[in-house]
């Protein structure tokens, strides 16, 4: 099978979805690696090292786009929209419930289109995990670093000092990013408290997080008593494949004390505040009734080189598999990779999807 892999282009996105070790799998595997000249080098990878395993480095995009099986990382951006074409398998993060134009674009061109964030294995989404990891610790790193008065903050330190309380950390929701994001907050001495609604879950908390959190049923009563003392909120909610509920209105956010710091990691599915939009590592936050909002939506491309490691340490299983047995062989053996499929011969076959969108859902194969 002929694998491409193109630059990605999303504004300072500098991750790369094959490292020069997970491309030699695929070499050696006997399949044909298309490396976009440059496409590496953001995290670290010269083109050198792809050539050196046996990979092919092409000058342009559409080299790269050429190929049967396409891997990314991030959602094509509308320049690359021409690339989409039936037979074509796109392996990469999509979020359709928040792309409406890309969704209709890959249904027009019948794109077969894999999602890394809704493959399921149980109730853990392992080709979600490694960025959520990194998105939930940085998401405290950031917080930290807004909240000081020369970037708009209220000018409180996470962890204060002696004879000072530490600042008050609020974050929504207890899955990976969620716990990654208290765990963060708390080594730097923070208060935190993780809203969650699976007991279950908050069970786990609390045994891993040895008590440097505190977790609390998520219901609307509890999250208003709590906004007006918070100095970082962390929006950490998923619903797989779907639309991020919106758990901030406008009229809660007021709580919030001027100079309070929110960063919304679901923005992604569209963000859990009513005043959340998209911005990028150039321009990454505003300010909405007195409150800096960070809304990036690549958040972990900002530590490319950590990021690009782990997300193929994650997909290769997965690439492998597709390129080895066919995209419907392998969909058909692997039910877990078939939860990943988003779009194919065109239709929406998520139902998230489909419902987020308002089209129908069809089922794959015609099963």
């Amino acid at each position: 099978m002929k694998i491409g892999i193109p630059k990605e282009i999303k504004i300072k996105e500098k991750r790369v979805s094959c490292t020069p070790g997970g491309a030699r799998m695929l070499v050696q595997q006997g399949h044909q690696v298309m490396v976009q000249q440059g496409a590496g080098e953001g995290s670290g990878f010269a083109d050198e090292l792809y050539r050196e395993i046996g990979a092919t480095i092409v000058p342009t995009a559409a080299d790269a786009w050429s190929a049967d099986m396409v891997i990314k990382v991030k959602e094509p951006q509308p320049e690359e929209y021409d690339f989409l074409r039936p037979n074509l398998v796109l392996f990469t993060y999509l979020h359709l419930a928040a792309e409406p134009e890309l969704t209709r674009r890959l249904v027009e061109s019948r794109t077969c289109g894999i999602a890394y964030e809704t493959v399921e294995v149980g109730h853990r989404r392992p080709l979600l995990e490694p960025m959520s990891e990194i998105a939930g610790r940085m998401s405290a790193i950031v917080g930290a670093y807004y909240l000081s008065e020369a970037r708009g903050g209220k000018g409180v330190l996470l962890g204060g000092v002696p004879g000072v309380l530490p600042g008050n950390v609020l974050v929504l929701g207890g899955g990976t990013s969620g716990v990654n994001a208290g765990r963060t907050a708390a080594g730097l001495g923070a208060a935190v408290t993780i809203l969650e609604v699976d007991l279950e879950r908050m069970r786990f908390l609390d045994l891993t997080l040895e008590h440097s959190a505190s977790t609390l049923y998520s219901n609307e009563q509890n999250l208003l008593e709590r906004l007006a003392s918070v100095d970082l909120l962390i929006g950490a909610v998923l619903v797989p494949g779907a639309a991020a509920p919106k758990l901030i209105r406008r009229d809660m956010l007021k709580m919030m004390k001027p100079g309070s710091v929110f960063v919304d990691i679901a923005i992604d599915q569209g963000g859990c505040a009513e005043t959340s939009r998209p911005t990028s590592h150039d321009d990454p936050v505003y300010t909405e009734h007195g409150i800096l909002h960070y809304c990036v939506t690549n958040m972990p491309g900002a530590y490319a080189r950590t990021a690009t490691q782990a997300l193929t340490n994650a997909t290769m299983p997965y690439a492998l598999k597709l390129a080895n047995l066919g995209v419907e062989r392998a969909l058909e053996l692997m039910p877990d990779l078939r939860r990943g499929l988003n779009t194919y011969c065109g239709s929406v076959v998520y139902p998230a999807v489909a419902e987020a969108n308002g089209l129908p859902c069809a089922q794959p194969f015609g099963k």
